[in-house]
């Protein structure tokens, strides 16, 4: 009903003379929120033929009318659709009235034969005389399509101006644009909606209001609507609380008055914002004038898209850096596990000046909506951004997990740059850093104050893709059935070509052929071909696959379709997967916001961790259980809501007390960068003057009363022992607090010592936490057992009994650090696979894709991603699949393979960090994955084996399974190879296979070994030694075989080892991980901890014995020869790095 409206917005007018044509923009929503475009053309026609202008003698004056033809599009081509239209204009000027009908239905149908792009760097192009038109695609299947000048807003406001309609919208206020051309209402309006994202809009929004429909401007709700701006003083003195944008004069103002009375974006962002738009070369002209003139339209035309299309690239990046600057504190605030946003939290970090614009735009649809994301840990360009744009500080946060307790400066200046000069993200070092035997964290004071002049390109970090356009072919002369035909088959033919070509260059690229032949195989009924097509899809790349067109597809096939299907066993393997998943119940994502409420009732142990994990007290649940016990001492086993609200409003008020602390510059310049007070005693006397005793990580000291002075007592690292003191003894009354004090600083003083013996910051961080907890205690109890209760949170001066204070020294001198991929996680995981990848440089890359990476398979499925170079958290879980991850290869095309027990290989991409491609071609668990290397730049070859014994050999290019082989063996649990043959190890032997799956010779397990039910758990080879090095399970030795057997084997027992896990060869040195004799059955006797031996292959011996977990150690990797990594158990889960001599 309300289309020859939107087409004829301003009225439908008879005229007397011929007027220009006019274009215009629409965008339809219905009830679900989807959205549809159109593009609608004005043109002025005579009313009457010139044959019938003279009726009687008597002479009539010729009149127009307007014609208009509207385009409707899933997808809002609003300059291709323009030109498309102006290509049919150019057939309608001079067709006779009766003629124009069946030239629009050519046009239609013309367009109709069209291809939508899938999402990706692939446009399609295709020539509609006499202009050749190109369709963009989506960036991201999650983004939307971008066809149009995102500048024009620049051109018509100020960034003051643009940044107050932007405000507006997070604030979901009632927006109405004006302007006197249709046209510019929707680009504009579309304009300042992508500006949002990732946020969407979610409210009406109508950018075309028709003169008949300004009625809808009197609806309650938010929206954003466009209006002719003959309308301006109509509405304005008729409809209250609107904000009025004038596109024409640039304003911002509201129905009520002329000044905008709202909550501005804070200072710092917007100011960011604004040194941006300055930099930005918004006139073509400007770009043209150096070079030569164009004497080709296409050439111009093609220059004209390429400029664009950076352009939009630079305004999306200074957008959405916006967005990044405003909303990067909420994921601080997150919890991710229970789905809740602490907004109080939140709102506390925020200044006081703009308090009020958080609290409005945190309670609207538009951020709700964006929470969601954040909580469901979508990787997106603001997640991506936000992690590139993090200051140092907070990225080693993310390794050392620090309860850290900000001061104003760090606020300050976090707000004020995305960036900082001395960031991560500018590191250039393509190999690992030199640790030192006493890592530190150290950071540079002025890094805290860096401002917008010094902020880098950087910041803007998402990789302007190289395009591909693919042309098709020129449409048919007749639209008859065999000429739409032959138009398919030739654009069959054409993207055959294409695949072909992007086979062993460009598997992105590749997935869109087959994308795009597939489903125009489906328009010509060719359904093999087009589930053939299909499956290549599912392989190389699965995000683009479109489950229910194959669906559809295989119910519309025939019998005998069915029937050569099932002939094909890829495809029916294809077939099987799109029916099962087809009959899983659908489940909705759980996609609900918790807001934090404290407990109204008693809560047991599960309840009280949950709360504590809500609230964002802490994570750990070993930590949050010591907590119950001291809040329950002498109690019944659960925490009444009471003593919980005094327990977190106590800790609130603690940790508010040392984060509002503004230390004197004095004090400051004693401090390292990194060092925070996290607790603050009251004013004491002491032996040294008045002043209040303060605890940062690393050292007491004392705040002197009066004139501002800063008197060190100590660091918790030069404390010998807690009974003798230093030689000048500082004394402190410290009145009730005596007992509390005493437990902190014991509890700090075994962290430290903890920490610097196992080179484990995390032994620090969570001495920290212990101490934080304490006081919180102490502050809600008040009561005689207080103390006791404080005391059981102690943990590290209890443990210190039971893990040695003093590491070998060995041990000391190879251990240079560990870390802890475990950290978003209540429990730690078993690191059940490591991978160290080199550092790649491409003009492309960006700095962190420069830098080496370790890539860490966690259980479930979980893979967490680590910047070698800093041991920071890049990506803190990519899932693939639910089962455990068996085994990792790093490929040269940029591919991480992982082998799972689920029978599966995921394929990782290492630039988007996403899990796309799935290889499915093995029936049981994957075991190993070893490459042989064919080509430097392009090819190679990866074998996979599975537990039954088979062996595929794929090309890592097409994807493809080049050959299939079977060992007969109990179990296979990995393969190598070297020099051309296969390694294979089982149960019970070591197989020697030719790449025709000859075996060429078998190793087996000694008869000993045999009867106590022990097997081969790892190997080595030495080509060059013509050595074969084997581990077994149960047996705490290693075995060498000559594989010239010009030797007999030697049997080299292992100290201490009841059994190997791993062995890696590092240069000359063999490494053996084993756990010792307590171990058995696979558990631990809670005691002994494991082991891992350096050996000498020329002698024979064991040179090095090093302990460094406190389960055993899974899995080993090589990080270029300079260090060794080992990953452990659940009851530890933590990674040790290892310097090689």
């Amino acid at each position: 009903m309300a289309m020859p409206q939107l087409c004829f917005p301003g009225g439908l007018h008879v005229t007397t003379e011929r007027r220009d044509e006019q274009f215009h923009f629409l965008v339809f929503t219905d009830v679900f929120g989807k959205k549809t475009y159109g593009v609608v053309m004005q043109c002025y026609r005579p009313i009457l033929d010139e044959t019938s202008l003279f009726q009687n003698g008597a002479d009539f004056s010729q009149l127009f009318t307007a014609y208009s033809f509207c385009v409707i599009s899933k997808c809002p081509y609003f300059t291709a659709l323009k030109d498309c239209l102006s290509c049919l204009l150019i057939q309608l000027r001079d067709c006779r009235l009766s003629d124009m009908k069946s030239r629009v239905k050519v046009f239609a149908t013309k367009l109709a034969l069209v291809p939508v792009p899938p999402p990706g760097q692939l446009h399609l192009m295709f020539t509609l005389s006499p202009l050749t038109i190109v369709l963009p695609s989506k960036e991201d299947k999650d983004l939307p399509t971008i066809d149009l000048d995102l500048h024009l807003p620049f051109f018509c406001f100020r960034p003051k101006e643009l940044l107050e309609v932007l405000s507006c919208l997070l604030q979901e206020q009632r927006v109405v644009l004006f302007s006197d051309d249709w046209a510019r209402l929707t680009l504009v309006a579309e304009s300042f909606l992508l500006f949002l994202q990732p946020l969407s809009w979610q409210q009406p929004y109508v950018p075309v209001l028709a003169r008949g429909m300004l009625d809808f401007l009197m609806v309650p709700t938010a929206f954003l609507m466009g209006c002719h701006l003959s309308h301006f003083k109509e509405i304005t003195a008729e409809t209250d609380d609107l904000i009025l944008v004038n596109i024409d004069s640039g304003s911002v103002s509201t129905s009520c008055c002329e000044v905008l009375d709202l909550p501005e974006i804070p200072p710092c962002a917007a100011d960011c914002f604004t040194q941006r738009c300055l930099s930005l070369k918004t006139h073509f002209d400007l770009y043209q004038c150096q070079r030569a003139s164009y004497t080709d339209i296409r050439e111009q035309r093609s220059k004209r898209r390429a400029w664009q299309h950076n352009l939009n690239h630079e305004i999306q990046k200074i957008t959405l850096e916006l967005i990044v600057n405003i909303f990067r504190d909420v994921g601080s605030h997150l919890n991710c596990e229970h789905r809740v946003f602490n907004s109080e939290e939140f709102l506390k970090t925020r200044d006081p000046a703009e308090q009020l614009f958080y609290k409005k735009v945190l309670g609207t649809n538009i951020f709700h909506s964006f929470l969601k994301d954040r909580l469901n840990r979508k990787m997106d360009n603001f997640a991506r951004m936000e992690l590139e744009t993090r200051f140092e500080m907070n990225k080693m946060r993310a390794v050392l997990e620090t309860p850290r307790r900000v001061t104003k400066q760090e606020i300050h200046a976090r707000r004020k740059s995305s960036v900082t000069e001395n960031g991560v993200s500018k590191r250039s070092q393509m190999s690992l850093p030199d640790l030192e035997d006493h890592q530190t964290t150290s950071f540079h004071r002025n890094t805290l104050l860096t401002g917008i002049s010094r902020m880098s390109d950087t910041a803007l970090r998402i990789i302007s893709k190289r395009l591909t356009v693919f042309k098709l072919p020129d449409f048919p002369a007749s639209l008859s059935v065999h000429s739409v035909q032959s138009f398919h088959t030739e654009l069959i033919q054409l993207l055959s070509k294409a695949i072909f070509s992007a086979q062993k260059e460009n598997p992105t690229l590749l997935a869109r052929y087959y994308y795009l032949r597939g489903f125009i195989n489906t328009l010509c009924c060719r359904h093999l071909d087009a589930l053939r097509d299909f499956q290549n899809l599912y392989k190389t790349d699965r995000a683009l696959f479109p489950t229910p067109l194959v669906t559809w597809l295989v119910d519309s096939m025939h019998q005998d379709e069915r029937r050569r299907v099932e002939k094909r066993p890829e495809l029916r393997g294809l077939v099987f997967k799109v029916m099962t998943e087809n009959k899983k119940l659908v489940v909705q994502p759980d996609d609900h916001v918790k807001k934090f409420e404290l407990p109204c009732k008693h809560l047991h142990q599960e309840e009280f961790v949950r709360c504590v994990q809500e609230c964002g007290i802490v994570n750990d649940v070993a930590t949050i259980h010591r907590l119950f016990d001291a809040l329950t001492e002498g109690q019944t086993k659960q925490v009444d809501p009471k003593l919980f609200k005094v327990f977190y409003t106590v800790w609130k008020e603690k940790k508010s007390e040392t984060q509002d602390l503004s230390l004197p510059s004095e004090v400051n310049y004693q401090l390292d960068d990194i060092e925070c007070v996290y607790k603050l005693s009251p004013c004491v006397k002491t032996s040294r003057g008045v002043g209040k005793i303060a605890v940062t990580q690393k050292r007491l000291f004392l705040l002197i009363q009066g004139q501002p002075g800063f008197l060190e007592i100590t660091k918790f690292r030069d404390i010998q022992t807690m009974t003798s003191g230093r030689p000048e003894v500082f004394e402190a009354n410290l009145k009730t607090e005596t007992g509390l004090w005493s437990l902190l600083v014991k509890e700090m003083w075994a962290g430290r010592k903890l920490s610097d013996q196992h080179k484990d910051p995390q032994y620090m961080m969570q001495a920290l936490t212990n101490i934080l907890l304490m006081d919180a205690v102490m502050g809600s109890l008040q009561t005689q057992r207080s103390i006791t209760a404080a005391s059981k949170l102690a943990y590290f001066d209890k443990i210190k009994h039971e893990v040695p204070m003093m590491v070998p020294k060995t041990t000391t001198e190879m251990l240079k650090h560990k870390i802890n991929p475990s950290l978003d996680l209540a429990e730690p995981q078993t690191v059940h696979v490591l991978l160290y990848t080199p550092g790649q440089l491409s003009c492309n890359d960006a700095v962190d894709d420069m830098n080496p990476k370790l890539w860490v398979a966690l259980s479930g499925g979980r893979v967490v991603v680590f910047d070698a170079s800093s041991w920071s958290i890049l990506q803190a879980s990519i899932q693939v699949g639910q089962e455990q991850l068996n085994c990792m290869l790093g490929l040269i095309q940029e591919q991480v393979w992982i082998g799972s027990q689920d029978s599966v290989i995921y394929i990782i991409d290492t630039h988007s960090m996403s899990c796309n491609r799935q290889l499915t071609e093995h029936r049981h668990e994957v075991t190993g994955l070893t490459a042989e290397t064919i080509d430097q730049r392009h090819s190679q070859q990866i074998y996979s084996c599975s537990c039954d014994g088979t062996i595929l050999q794929w090309d890592s290019a097409s994807l493809k399974v080049t050959r299939q082989l079977h060992l007969s063996c109990e179990r296979l649990s990995s393969i190598q190879i070297h020099a051309g043959t296969l390694w294979c190890c089982c149960r019970d032997s070591i197989v020697v296979l030719k790449k025709s799956g000859t075996p060429q010779k078998i190793i087996t397990l000694p008869d000993d070994l045999q009867s106590i039910s022990s097997s081969f758990s790892s190997f080595i080879v030495i080509p060059e030694r013509g050595q074969l090095w084997t581990g077994c399970a149960n047996a705490g030795e290693v075995c060498l075989w000559y594989t010239n057997y010009s030797l007999p084997a030697k049997r080299i027992l292992l100290p201490g080892s009841s059994g190997v896990t791993c062995m890696i060869r590092v240069k000359d040195q063999i490494w053996v991980a084993g756990h010792g004799k307590g171990w058995i059955g696979g558990q631990c006797d809670g005691n002994m901890r494991s082991q891992l031996l350096v050996m000498n292959p020329e002698s024979l011996t064991v040179t090095k014995e090093l302990q460094a977990h406190a389960d055993s150690i899974q899995t080993l990797c090589s990080a270029e020869d300079r260090y060794v990594l080992s990953g452990s158990a659940w009851r530890d889960g933590k990674i040790a790095i290892w310097k090689v001599e």
